[in-house]
């Protein structure tokens, strides 16, 4: 018995060691553009790709989408919803979808997808929340413990990046 168990991990751990260390690897592959949120709670934006570099902005919104548009080692070039650019560690983002209402006035968060359904909540341009699935021009969104679908030309984050 032992000695089928020692062969075992002779034969198989150098392939499990392999496969756990291209894990990495192959996240840091994932083909740019893409959507991304702030896992943080303090995020430091940098002016370039190392802690060496200047802190050019702290964002302080979890949940907050970003768009990643370039990869190096553990750091994510980032855009935020307003345009601006830098220098992000990558760990201190996540896969998560979210987006942020935008445009001028109230968006309607309704019970379906449709803008004769229910009115449920107007939501003010800046709130934050996670995203589900969109389907003809409306996206599943959801806020604290609210839920419900707004117009996707109001929300940021939703698409192709």
């Amino acid at each position: 018995m032992a000695e089928s168990a020692s062969m075992f991990a002779r034969l198989f751990l150098p392939f499990l060691m392999l496969a756990t260390a291209a894990v990495p690897a192959r996240a840091q592959e994932r083909e740019t553009p893409y959507w991304a949120s702030i896992r943080a709670t303090v995020l430091n934006m940098r002016v370039g790709p190392s802690a060496d570099y200047k802190i050019d902005w702290v964002y302080r919104r979890p949940g907050l989408p970003v768009k990643v548009v370039r990869v190096m080692e553990g750091w994510r070039l980032i855009e935020d919803p307003d345009g601006a650019r830098g220098w992000v560690v990558a760990r201190l983002l996540s896969p998560e979808r979210g987006a942020i209402v935008i445009g001028e006035g109230l968006a309607d968060m309704r019970a379906g997808d449709s803008a004769d359904d229910t009115l449920k909540w107007r939501l003010e341009p800046g709130v934050v929340g996670m995203l589900g699935d969109c389907d003809a021009g409306w996206c599943e969104f959801v806020v604290g413990k609210r839920y419900g679908y707004v117009a996707e030309t109001r929300l940021w984050g939703v698409g192709e990046p």
